[in-house]
């Protein structure tokens, strides 16, 4: 099995990249957003490396780190997501956002990936949430925030603030992070004002 090819890009493709090691092109197919991380054709590059092996075909799939390789294996443990929907996935979430999106049960934030419909992203959030390391990275009062019970959770100025973004445009999930973010630099006593525009500012990070 193939863990890391390290070589010379020799093209660049829609899906796929052909790396060139010690004269043996492979081809690699990645998620666009590695795709367009890549150098140019010419310049040496790294990638981590799945390997998948089919009756019919040997494919490769490449990842800039682990953590990226680490998450299209867990996502295809999903019924109904297979390296296709996993690649679309990670194109659009990269796994920090994807692990957040997962812990705060964004559901219509997986579900902007190609492919993904409401049923898939919402059975993907559900199976994946107890996944040991998925919440590591996750505030937990974001989580709280965010949750079905949130309307009794967190300061009334707080729960103001969220609405506010919301009525803005901004899904709970990410509202509710920028304003567990805004608390946190603020103080529980900020009023509704000053974390609207606090949390303004988060999510235009």
């Amino acid at each position: 099995m193939i863990g890391k090819l390290k070589g010379v890009v020799d093209s660049l493709h829609e899906d796929h990249v052909i790396l060139d090691v010690q004269g043996v092109g492979y081809v690699v197919s990645c998620s666009t957003r590695t795709l367009q991380r890549l150098p140019r054709a010419g310049e040496a590059a790294v990638l981590a490396i799945e390997t998948q092996v089919r009756e019919d075909a040997i494919r490769l799939f490449g990842f800039l780190s682990d953590s990226e390789r680490d998450w299209f294996r867990i996502l295809q443990n999903v019924q109904g997501v297979g390296a296709k929907v996993a690649l679309a996935i990670l194109s659009i979430l990269p796994p920090p956002e994807l692990t957040s999106a997962i812990a705060l049960q964004d559901k219509a934030g997986i579900a902007r990936a190609p492919g993904v419909g409401p049923k898939l992203a919402a059975r993907i959030v559900s199976e994946l949430k107890d996944k040991a390391g998925a919440l590591a990275d996750v505030d937990a009062g974001a989580m709280a925030l965010a949750g079905a019970d949130a309307a009794s959770v967190g300061s009334s100025a707080a729960r103001e603030a969220i609405s506010a973004l919301i009525n803005l445009g901004y899904p709970r999930p990410q509202a509710a992070t920028a304003i567990a973010a805004s608390l946190k630099a603020l103080g529980e006593s900020a009023e509704t004002a000053a974390l609207i525009r606090r949390g303004l500012r988060e999510l235009a990070q």
